[in-house]
């Protein structure tokens, strides 16, 4: 049986006077320009399983947002098992992110499908700070648990 795709993101969080807020990524990509219910994700990706989880989770906020990940307690959310059989794991950390400093990386794909046709994309087309509750009604529909565990861990 084939092992399940894997990967690992950071999740930035910081507090408000309304709540805490979490930084959320809406993917890029000709799959997602038009939706935005589920669309949104924490900043991840995919990795082999010879990386440890926690360097990947770094590697990918570099290689999604184009910032180095910032320092702090990391809190380990745990994993979570998406409709698509990947098994996501991210850990929170609280820091301070202006959105529009992000340079989003990008990945190719063929583009329409059959065409022989290969675009770029960026990995995200934007991210944005939200409070939980909105938060919630964007995010991809498993790492909605993530947010709970954050909640509870951090209020």
């Amino acid at each position: 049986m084939k092992a399940p795709r894997r990967s690992a993101g950071l999740l930035l969080f910081h507090h408000t006077g309304d709540g805490p807020e979490v930084l959320l990524g809406h993917m890029g990509g000709p799959f997602w320009e038009r939706r935005d219910a589920g669309a949104w994700t924490v900043p991840k990706g995919e990795y082999e399983p010879d990386e440890p989880a926690w360097d990947a989770a770094r590697r990918e906020f570099r290689e999604e947002l184009g910032l180095e990940p910032p320092d702090g307690e990391a809190v380990p959310l745990g994993e979570v098992r998406q409709a698509n059989a990947k098994i996501v794991t991210a850990w929170a950390i609280e820091a301070d992110l202006d959105p529009a400093t992000v340079v989003p990386g990008t990945f190719e794909m063929e583009w329409p499908r059959g065409s022989g046709r290969v675009q770029q994309f960026p990995e995200l087309i934007r991210v944005e700070w939200f409070g939980l509750d909105r938060a919630r009604s964007l995010i991809v529909k498993a790492q909605a648990e993530f947010l709970d565990r954050l909640e509870e861990r951090v209020g």
